[in-house]
């Protein structure tokens, strides 16, 4: 009995520490750019840009105007590219990741 009330004791804890999630708005961009303004590259279409430099190793970010933040989630940012979004996710400020839960067109 003392055993299972000291789990249940340490399982509400953890949920207590668990980082909440948060809403962020910003530009779907890539970790090569890392802003929002692609015309340094000479390749058109923003999102052109954007979906060239992640075939070429880069990563996809959110750029919110002062940070860009590497997004957990590396294949539902394509269809995003270069357009405002609003992330709803978990945000890791050591690595300034967002571990993502959902990515939506921004209102």
């Amino acid at each position: 009995m003392k055993k299972r009330i000291a789990i249940t004791i340490a399982a509400a804890a953890l949920m207590f520490a668990a980082p909440a999630k948060q809403t962020f708005t910003g530009v779907i961009t890539d970790s090569m750019c890392a802003n929002a303004d692609h015309k340094a590259m000479n390749m058109g279409a923003d999102a052109k840009c954007v979906t060239e430099c992640v075939k070429a190793g880069a990563k996809y970010v959110l750029y919110d105007g002062k940070q860009a933040y590497v997004l957990s989630d590396q294949k539902t940012p394509e269809k995003f590219a270069a357009k405002k979004v609003t992330v709803t996710g978990t945000l890791d400020a050591k690595t300034k990741t967002i571990q993502v839960d959902s990515i939506a067109a921004a209102k």
